[in-house]
């Protein structure tokens, strides 16, 4: 659905996007990460015909989005960032606008309109001026016109970005529902909605990939993936710690804290592997007066700053993707 080639984009000496290839394939929902200034928007632009590539291609759907750009917006929803719209419009015209824009006209037009306000819970504001709305209620607005005319591709620019908590819920709930029949790419600078809505990430910085594999592999390269936390009284502690040492795939034993005749100990594995099979067969055979166990499966955030900050120290030009944004 979603095809690029060695994409690239210079602004003068800056290249906000450097050889970039990637396929987004119908069902996949793609996390889109990166620092400020890697280059995440000016691709999202180059893949939604915004902005011209330098060098390489890009496809959506098959279609050149240089060559045949009007088949590529036909097929594509955009949401870019801070989703521009016209201030003194009430969302309802507005949608109306873009449905016409679209090609919709008489019932069909009214039926896209109703269906996607009711998606994104609209209602409420419909004849309001936009500007006059939240900064979460503008997001929804550019979410609605982006899906209004139910397109193959969605790319969405931090689509949570000014939600409460509980719109940020549902907007999550509604990627999961499109998810299926659409490549959906989301750049976003909350880790956790990787977590939550994402079948596929990729990481970038400087306008390079540096990484690219489900949450679940990306998590797996975090420092602490799959530690044991073991919570038991502090003289039991103080005795297993030699033997936890030597449970086959340990690296490491460390002391995390102590309080009130109990100490929480931490057992590190090699390389991530699963040692917690091993860890509890020896509180058994031990008979240890177990309080609490668990099992660290990591943080993004880890692994996002263990590619990330590598990269940004190794060059110290100022590649801006504020730069980008504003070419």
């Amino acid at each position: 659905m979603i095809e690029l080639e060695d994409l690239r984009k210079h602004f003068g000496a800056i290249a906000a996007v450097d050889g970039i290839t990637l396929a987004v394939g119908r069902g996949e929902v793609l996390g889109f990460l990166g620092p400020n200034g890697a280059g995440k928007s000016t691709t999202m632009k180059m893949v939604a015909g915004f902005v011209e590539p330098t060098g390489g291609t890009a496809r959506v759907c098959g279609f050149d989005v240089t060559e045949q750009p009007i088949e590529v917006k036909k097929r594509i929803g955009y949401l870019p960032e801070g989703a521009p719209t016209y201030g003194d419009m009430t969302p309802l015209a507005f949608l109306d606008f873009v449905a016409a824009v679209r090609g919709f006209d008489g019932a069909e037009r009214g039926r896209r309109i109703d269906e996607v306000v009711d998606k994104v819970r609209l209602a409420d504001v419909i004849r309001q001026p936009i500007d006059t709305l939240s900064k979460g209620y503008k997001r929804r607005v550019g979410l609605a016109q982006a899906m209004l005319h139910d397109p193959d591709v969605l790319i969405l620019d931090e689509p949570t970005d000014g939600l409460d908590p509980n719109q940020k819920h549902h907007v999550r709930g509604l990627i999961r529902e499109m998810a299926a029949e659409k490549a959906i790419v989301v750049s976003t600078h909350i880790l956790e909605e990787v977590e939550a809505v994402c079948s596929r990430a990729v990481i970038i910085a400087h306008g390079k990939l540096l990484a690219d594999g489900t949450p679940e592999a990306l998590l797996a390269r975090a420092a602490g993936h799959n530690a044991v936390t073991l919570t038991l009284p502090q003289g039991q502690a103080q005795a297993i710690q030699a033997d936890l040492a030597s449970v086959p795939g340990a690296q490491a034993v460390d002391d995390i804290a102590a309080a009130d005749g109990l100490t929480t100990i931490r057992v590190v594995p090699k390389e991530g592997r699963p040692i917690i099979d091993a860890v509890s067969a020896l509180m058994v055979e031990r008979k240890v007066e177990l309080r609490q166990l668990h099992v660290e499966k990591g943080a993004l955030d880890d692994v996002f700053r263990e590619i990330t900050v590598p990269a940004a120290e190794a060059d110290a030009t100022p590649a801006g993707e504020e730069a980008d944004v504003h070419a």
